[in-house]
């Protein structure tokens, strides 16, 4: 997270205009690009960042800094997102399901078949394409701890803050995402393996 340019919470706190501004201009960009790939929609991405500024601007009395700020808006704005997934599906996937197996030969043959794909294989529109509706099709638990994660490349500690979770228990979901990602993608990628083969 980012220590450089963050406002004074004591600032903050005082209602100093100025440090809002500063907050507001820091944490934006993240803040819109988290609440898009988690909504998959401009609109309601735009939604979730004004509601977190608020939330964040309502409740900055109750910060007791023993996360950074940065982790603090994240985990505002991870919680306003899900909100906006739950209204969309009411009926949640458990992020209790069972864990695809790992013994399964089939899985372990596309995993190794993977690593011979050259790194622009997985760079492709194509690709980026399928791995973003992948990540849609993830139930909206294990959507959130891999972008968080994966994508805007938190730390454990701190995505385990944002989520108000174990470390242990984020490991096991982020487990669980990156194998269900991975089983959504198998086929995609060894029809490639398989396309490049021949050629």
């Amino acid at each position: 997270m980012d220590k450089e340019n963050t406002p004074s919470i004591k600032a903050l706190k005082a209602g100093d205009r100025d440090a809002y501004a500063q907050m507001v201009e820091l944490y934006s960009p993240k803040i819109y690009r988290l609440a898009l790939r988690m909504v998959d929609d401009p609109h309601e991405a735009e939604d979730i960042l004004q509601e977190t500024f608020l939330n964040a601007f309502r409740a900055i009395e109750q910060f007791e800094g023993r996360s950074s700020l940065g982790t603090w808006l994240y985990r505002i704005a991870a919680n306003q997102a899900l909100m906006h997934l739950r209204k969309k599906s009411p009926t949640l996937v458990s992020v209790d399901e069972l864990i695809p197996s790992l013994d399964d030969p089939d899985q372990k043959r596309e995993l190794a078949d993977w690593c011979c794909l050259p790194e622009d294989e997985f760079m492709t529109t194509e690709a980026q394409a399928m791995l973003k509706d992948a990540i849609q099709d993830l139930s909206p638990t294990l959507k959130t701890v891999f972008i968080l994660r994966d994508l805007h490349h938190l730390t454990t500690r701190e995505t385990a803050q944002v989520l108000d979770i174990s470390e242990s228990a984020l490991k096991t979901r982020l487990l669980r995402a990156r194998l269900q990602l991975r089983d959504s993608l198998s086929s995609y990628f060894s029809e490639r393996v398989k396309e490049i083969d021949n050629d």
